[in-house]
């Protein structure tokens, strides 16, 4: 059972997700983008109302990811990969993405805030933004 409702084919759209946006960062830093795509449907909230599964979540407009407009996107996911997407829709948890709804790749250090959300931590080349607790409580 996941924390958020899900299918076969959403778990393999999450897999792929995940290895498009933060293959480079290994496998927690592909765990964490997984994060922050299962928070999105839990929160209800903010930039994220309304998601109503992953499939939503992966194909915001506005909003969404950069990674579904690469090729890389579109190649069947890898067992590994499922895998890791399973964690993170069985609620595991990883900081500093643990409660963060947004992530990016700055040229430089993390920003305090980006979007008004606060930085919660930076993993490799990605800084990472949560919301706070009375914005989005689902997502805690």
């Amino acid at each position: 059972m996941g924390v958020i409702p899900y299918n076969e084919k959403e778990v393999k759209l999450l897999a792929r997700l995940m290895r498009a946006e933060a293959e480079g960062e290994g496998q927690l830093g592909m765990l964490m983008v997984g994060n922050v795509g299962v928070n999105r449907v839990r929160s209800d909230c903010l930039d994220f109302k309304q998601l109503a599964n992953l499939q939503d979540m992966v194909f915001q407009s506005p909003g969404g990811f950069e990674a579904t407009q690469k090729s890389y996107f579109y190649q069947r996911a890898r067992q590994k990969d499922i895998d890791l997407a399973r964690k993170t829709i069985k609620g595991g948890r990883y900081h500093p993405a643990s409660y963060s709804l947004w992530f990016f790749k700055p040229a430089g250090s993390c920003p305090d805030q980006w979007y008004n959300q606060s930085n919660s931590g930076r993993f490799k080349s990605h800084c990472f933004f949560q919301p706070t607790q009375g914005d989005c409580p689902k997502v805690y």
